[in-house]
C-alpha cells in the first residue's frame, strides 16, 4: 500500500480527484479495521473520517505491513518498529480523531533485551557469549555429562530471583571448553532480567591490563569500585594469570574482601580450589607466600558452592 501522498500524485485535478478521494474513502470504510473503530466509537462519522483522511490511512497501511511483519530490520512503516494508532475525544464536544505511534511487538521485545544487557557488562570476554540468544532446554541437552552442573546453576538462578541476592556464588571447575563462561553468561542474562547488574571478567587480560595502569591510580579506584558494587561478579578463568604481589593482594584482595557477606562472586576454572590456593601462593617475584594465597582463598573458599562442570571440549565445533 503506497503512501498516501504517492496516491494523490497519480491524480489529475478537479472532479477526477474528488472522484478517487470518495472512492478511497469508501475503500477505508469498507475496510474490518475501520469498521471495528467506528463501533466503538460511533462518533467517528464519514465527514470525520474524510477530514483526517491521510490518518486514517496511515493507520490502514501500517497495521497492513504488521499483518505481514518482514521483522524488525525490514519494518516498512514510517518509523520502524511502531505502528498508527488511533484515538477519538471530544475535550470541547466536538470529536476528534488523534493518531500516535506506538511500538509493536518485536520492537518491545528488541527494548527489554536492550535494557537486560545494558546491566551487564564484560571485561576482555568476547561480547557473543553475552549477544546470542539463551535457551534453557537447549542448554540442558546440549551435553548430557554436564546436566548436573546446568541444575545447580539453574537452581541457583530460582532461588535468586525468588529470595534477592544469595550469601554465597557459585565456583565453576572443569576442563577447558566445557562452557563454564557460556554457563555463567546464562545466569548473569537471567538475573539481569529481574533486575541485578553484573559484571564478568577474563582474568587473564584484566590482570595484564592492570599492570599497565599502575600509573593510573584514579582509573585503578574506578575499576575496583565497580567490580565491588556490582550485584554478580564473574572473575572468568581465574588461576590461568600471571600473578603479581600488588595485583593478588591490593587488587583482588580489595575487591574480594569489600564483597564477601555482601555480594556474591562467581569463578570459572580449570583448576579446583586447592591448586587454585597453590596459585596464589606463588608469584615470580617474591616466591612462595602461602600465607598470602591462604589469606586470598579465606575470602573465597566459604563463600561459593562448587560446581563441576563435566562434559567435552567444544570449542572449535
Amino acid at each position: 500500500m503506497e503512501s498516501l501522498s504517492q496516491v494523490l500524485k497519480q491524480w489529475p485535478g478537479g472532479r477526477q480527484m474528488t472522484k478517487k478521494a470518495d472512492e478511497l474513502l469508501n475503500e477505508l470504510m469498507a475496510e474490518p479495521l475501520i469498521k471495528r473503530l467506528r463501533m466503538q466509537h460511533p462518533e467517528l462519522d464519514d465527514s470525520l473520517v474524510k477530514l483526517n483522511l491521510n490518518r486514517v490511512y496511515q493507520y490502514v497501511k501500517e497495521h497492513r505491513n504488521c499483518s505481514n511483519c518482514p521483522g524488525l530490520d525490514n519494518c516498512p512503516n514510517d518509523f520502524e518498529g511502531h505502528y498508527t494508532l488511533l484515538d477519538v475525544e471530544s475535550p470541547s464536544g466536538q470529536p476528534q480523531l488523534n493518531d500516535r505511534k506506538v511500538p509493536c511487538k518485536l520492537q518491545l521485545a528488541r527494548e527489554t533485551e536492550s535494557r537486560i544487557r545494558s546491566r551487564v557488562r564484560s571485561f576482555y570476554v568476547d561480547d557473543r557469549a553475552l549477544e546470542q540468544g539463551y535457551s534453557a532446554d537447549e542448554i540442558m541437552r546440549k551435553d548430557a555429562e554436564r546436566i548436573k552442573a546446568v541444575g545447580q546453576i539453574m537452581r541457583y538462578i530460582d532461588q535468586t530471583k525468588e529470595s534477592g541476592l544469595q550469601p554465597k556464588g557459585l565456583y565453576l571447575a572443569g576442563k577447558f571448553g566445557t562452557g563454564k563462561t557460556f554457563l555463567m553468561c546464562y545466569m548473569l542474562h537471567e538475573l539481569a532480567k529481574t533486575g541485578f547488574s553484573g559484571v564478568i571478567v577474563y582474568v587473564p587480560e584484566f590482570v595484564e591490563d592492570l599492570k599497565s595502569m599502575f600509573n593510573e591510580p584514579q582509573r585503578i579506584k574506578e575499576t575496583v569500585e565497580m567490580m565491588k558494587q556490582t550485584d554478580l561478579l564473574v572473575f572468568d578463568d581465574i588461576g590461568a594469570e600471571n600473578l603479581s604481589p600488588w595485583v593478588r593482594d591490593h587488587v583482588l584482595g580489595t575487591i574480594l574482601n569489600y564483597r564477601m557477606n555482601r555480594k556474591p562472586t562467581f569463578y570459572t576454572s580449570n583448576q579446583n580450589l586447592d591448586v587454585l590456593e597453590r596459585h596464589f601462593s606463588f608469584t615470580s617475584k617474591d616466591g612462595d607466600e602461602l600465607h598470602k594465597g591462604q589469606r586470598l582463598m579465606d575470602r573465597i573458599r566459604p563463600f561459593v558452592e562448587l560446581v563441576v562442570v563435566a562434559g567435552e571440549n567444544k570449542r572449535g565445533r
